[in-house]
């Protein structure tokens, strides 16, 4: 909590980031292949090209409901 506190206040702001990285491994990495990476404190964040900005983790939590509904299979 204190720590919580004193980075708030105190820690880095990100402003000093990297180009975006997307990794060209086929096994995925984490839930955004795409990052950037704060050149001051070394924290990786997921970056998003759609919207050209950092993203928070939940921002992209799922696809489109019309996607889930077009892939779903009706059987008798």
């Amino acid at each position: 909590m204190l720590n919580l506190l004193i980075d708030t206040f105190f820690g880095c702001s990100h402003r000093n980031t990297g180009f975006p990285i997307t990794p060209r491994s086929k096994l995925p990495r984490r839930r955004f292949d795409t990052y950037v990476v704060c050149l001051d404190c070394g924290k990786e964040m997921p970056y998003s090209w759609e919207e050209m900005r950092v993203v928070s983790e939940s921002s992209k939590s799922a696809p489109p409901v019309a996607e889930q509904v077009g892939s779903l299979s009706i059987t008798k």
